[in-house]
């Protein structure tokens, strides 16, 4: 029995309580879906859930005598074997062994489509991350929401979303402007302008700008006036850098959608027209030459210049129109995922958001990510080459792999300062956590293939009911939880939870495999059985579960290791 029955047999349970009169609640408070969770502790049963408190005021009488009659009801139904009261009136469920383990053949049947839901069907959202300046490699803070981004968006379409990842390619501005300066200082051997930038990336990138130039035939840029030298550094540097980011991201499993250019705001009128449209709402205002935005009507702490005394567009007015852009193209939600040192932009953002009339935390929502420090040999440590002395995604693949680079950054809440542990991290040891988790899956491959050889097969025989082992009954309760896992990372915008969910799970297989009592395979001249048959669609379906919770953190799920 999986959670969603056992909610519909508690709604079925509540409207027959109703229709015979013995709970006087009107039909339509029945709740069609009825909460249930697993209980702290294990000894108190199988599942959860406070619906007699929740409907008793409602219903004209106590929660505990309410929890009593839903108890006499729920005994009765086909795979609950026991229902207790406690407390004031907590339904505490146990199922049996049978209803409970057929929940293996359940998964192994679903095959990928295990945990995926619709919760968040109907919503088409626009996932901005990343978004990193082409005017140098990402950096570890970058890298932190590639791989929270990428996860969250699979989260999100797991659970029925309609996602397009976007990425906003800066192309307009001031330091775009000393990029191409510091691009063209180093071609011609100088020292980086004071405000440029500096790291052996431009000295690649000034010199490749150079050869592109004149493998096309035109004339060899260090050679021209400053001001023409300057825009072809300019133009074919920013392409060429942002080609080294799209194929960084694409290396470490990230693609996007859309590529969205800065510049396109301006040349297309775009601004004008967000400015234009917020001024017949009756949110701007004119003062000192400037055009304002009275974002202190919406509890922005002071009022926003949008457009400065000598006619330029201030830096909001491109947020403004590009987060109107993203509404006209018909998202419904706009998730914008921003480093650690934007907490001072949620408040006028979201004002913006009220002044087009929509609600702030529901069609804007902006997610802030803490820093990350590498550590080694239990010291802070940096490993930057190409870009001075800044980390980047580079370096920390150089260092640990795609996986674990991916894993380690994503399995701990965005909001949160990490600490990533390069030594262990490298190590084929129980304390890695994603050796930890892709170890379990290597291993249920190996019974597999171990099955094989051993003629145990799964379609030979299933009875569920022998799955009767407390390891076994904690095993199949952790599987029950991944769709509401899913689901809660989706609602929350916390895709951390499916990582954390996989150690746990990995450590009830484990604990599971190590049971000899429980053997999948048998002895050499053992004969097969029922109980080993069944076993397998265990390890099965614990194997399923695995690679597809690591497939939602753009993780791979290994065959061996």
């Amino acid at each position: 029995m999986t959670p969603d029955e056992l909610s519909e047999a508690l709604s079925a349970a509540l409207a027959a309580a109703v229709a015979d009169g013995t709970l006087a609640l009107d039909p339509t408070a029945v709740p069609e879906r009825v909460h249930v969770e697993r209980p702290r502790q294990r000894e108190h049963g199988d599942w959860a859930t406070n619906v007699a408190l929740q409907l008793a005021k409602k219903a004209g009488t106590t929660p505990r005598a309410l929890a009593e009659d839903l108890a006499r009801r729920l005994a009765a139904h086909p795979g609950i074997r026991a229902v207790d009261v406690a407390g004031p009136g907590f339904l505490n469920i146990s199922l049996d062994a049978a209803a409970a383990g057929e929940l293996a053949r359940t998964i192994v049947e679903a095959g990928p489509a295990y945990g995926r839901g619709d919760s968040e069907s109907g919503k088409k959202v626009n996932l901005e991350f990343v978004s990193a300046n082409p005017t140098g490699p990402i950096h570890i803070g970058g890298v932190r929401w590639a791989a929270v981004g990428d996860s969250l968006a699979r989260v999100l379409e797991a659970s029925g979303a309609d996602v397009t990842r976007e990425y906003y390619f800066n192309d307009h501005g001031a330091q775009i402007d000393r990029f191409a300066r510091s691009l063209l200082a180093r071609s011609r051997g100088q020292e980086a302008p004071e405000d440029g930038y500096g790291g052996e990336y431009i000295t690649e990138i000034a010199d490749a700008v150079v050869a592109d130039a004149v493998a096309a035939g035109d004339p060899d840029p260090r050679t021209l006036p400053d001001a023409e030298a300057q825009e072809v550094f300019r133009a074919r540097g920013v392409e060429r850098m942002f080609g080294e980011i799209k194929s960084s991201l694409h290396d470490f499993g990230v693609d996007f959608d859309v590529y969205f250019h800065e510049d396109s705001l301006h040349e297309s009128g775009a601004v004008e027209r967000a400015v234009e449209r917020l001024r017949a709402s009756g949110h701007m205002f004119e003062k000192d030459g400037a055009t304002w935005l009275r974002t202190t009507d919406f509890g922005d702490d002071k009022d926003r210049v949008v457009i400065k005394s000598d006619g330029e567009a201030a830096y909001i007015a491109g947020d403004i129109a590009y987060y109107l852009d993203k509404r006209e193209r018909g998202f419904d939600e706009v998730i914008i995922m921003l480093g650690a040192d934007h907490h001072g932009y949620v408040g006028r953002m979201m004002a913006v958001c009220a002044a087009f009339g929509d609600t702030p935390g529901k069609n804007l929502q902006l997610l802030i990510g803490q820093m990350v420090n590498l550590v080694k040999d239990g010291k802070p440590v940096r490993m930057a080459k190409r870009a001075g002395n800044v980390v980047t995604l580079e370096d920390l693949v150089d260092a640990v792999g795609v996986d674990a680079a991916r894993y380690s950054l994503a399995r701990s809440s965005a909001d949160q300062n990490i600490d990533l542990d390069l030594d262990l991290l490298a190590r084929a040891t129980n304390e890695n956590p994603v050796y930890y988790v892709q170890y379990a899956h290597s291993r249920t491959a190996a019974v597999d293939r171990n099955a094989a050889d051993r003629g145990v097969a799964r379609a030979d025989g299933f009875e569920p009911a022998l799955l009767d082992h407390p390891s076994e009954a904690a095993l199949v309760g952790r599987l029950t939880e991944f769709p509401r896992i899913v689901a809660q990372a989706a609602e929350l915008r916390e895709p951390h939870r499916v990582a954390r969910y996989l150690e746990a799970l990995a450590g009830d297989y484990h604990t599971w495999y190590q049971q000899k009592s429980q053997r999948v395979l048998p002895y050499p001249d053992e004969e097969v059985t029922d109980t080993h048959r069944t076993r397998l669609w265990l390890n099965d379906a614990v194997r399923q579960v695995l690679a597809n919770g690591l497939g939602l953190l753009g993780v791979t799920a290994p065959e061996r290791m």
